[in-house]
């Protein structure tokens, strides 16, 4: 079968253990990721297959449309928001999904936590050209750390926080805080509780209609000017402006963030404010996580080649 995967940007899928499951087939890699119709076409066109690596490519019912050889997608991760199911169902396109381990995302959110508080980024680049401690950082010891989220992620970095000697205040849905209350942490009073408490505040919501912009600007104005706020989910929860506006005005005093609006990101004056920390969405990026997500990804594939019972479709 012909297979073309997407959007590997750091050319490492062809040196995953998991990746000789393929052997058989006829395997195209591409390394970058393309936002034109004309120009996805013409990379897909051939394509009987496709391996998606997470949301970086959307397939429309415009893109699906033009590609009449297309039987399969095969999705690292466990969601497919990003594709058209029901143009996908139209043409006969059998969609599946995989799954995804929590780990790489919790340690990379701690990981900007740390780096953010003790100025880590800034005090590496100040020492590379003679500077020496320049900025003064902050402990966590004592300090609120605010989980906006507590499931399989959040729930992690509650326990990152919690060894740290943070005291730990959730907020989310309402299954979200009878676990949170079930595993004895404290439950702000309200979403406003939260952002105001919070000394760092992390969010860990899925994205969807009920989340997408959940954080205001009045929430991050409510937020101390000493505060840290951290996102390693989606950028959307967001509204749009909303962070380089709020971290403008120095409330909450710093970000760390590990996701965009756009994808990839090349320029942008939000990378530019001094108060932010940024990575370039390196959450699951890790290589645990891309044994785990592409080996699923192919079983998935190659279970539809062979006609086996396919119990990952997507919905």
């Amino acid at each position: 079968m012909k297979i073309v995967i997407a959007d590997d940007y750091q050319d490492c899928v062809r040196h995953l253990d998991a990746f000789q499951q393929l052997n058989d087939h006829d395997v195209t890699v591409v390394n970058d990721t393309l936002s034109d119709l004309d120009a996805l076409v013409a990379r897909f066109h051939e394509a009987e297959a496709l391996v998606l690596v997470r949301e970086r490519t959307p397939i429309t019912a415009a893109l699906l449309a033009r590609l009449p050889n297309l039987k399969v997608i095969s999705q690292t991760g466990g969601g497919a928001a990003h594709v058209d199911m029901y143009a996908c169902r139209r043409q006969g396109v059998t969609v599946m999904v995989g799954t995804g381990s929590p780990y790489a995302a919790a340690e990379l959110t701690w990981g900007l936590v740390l780096a953010a508080m003790r100025h880590i980024p800034a005090e590496v680049e100040n020492l590379k050209v003679g500077r020496w401690q320049r900025t003064l950082g902050t402990g966590l010891k004592g300090r609120t750390l605010g989980i906006f989220g507590y499931g399989k992620i959040g729930s992690l970095v509650a326990r990152y926080g919690q060894a740290f000697e943070m005291k730990v205040l959730v907020w989310g849905r309402e299954g979200t805080r009878q676990r949170a209350a079930g595993a004895g942490i404290e439950v702000a009073k309200s979403q406003a509780d939260l952002f105001q408490r919070a000394d760092v505040l992390s969010l860990h919501l899925r994205l969807n209609d009920d989340t997408r912009g959940i954080v205001s600007a009045e929430s991050l104005a409510q937020m101390k000017p000493t505060s840290l706020l951290v996102n390693t989910s989606r950028s959307q929860l967001l509204a749009p402006g909303t962070l380089e506006q709020a971290l403008q005005a120095g409330r909450p005093g710093q970000a760390a963030v590990d996701v965009f609006d756009q994808e990839p990101v090349f320029e942008s004056s939000l990378l530019a404010l001094p108060n932010l920390v940024a990575t370039p969405h390196l959450g699951y990026v890790e290589k645990d996580s891309y044994e785990l997500y592409f080996g699923d990804a192919f079983r998935n594939l190659l279970a539809f080649i062979n006609g086996q019972p396919i119990n990952n479709l997507a919905s």
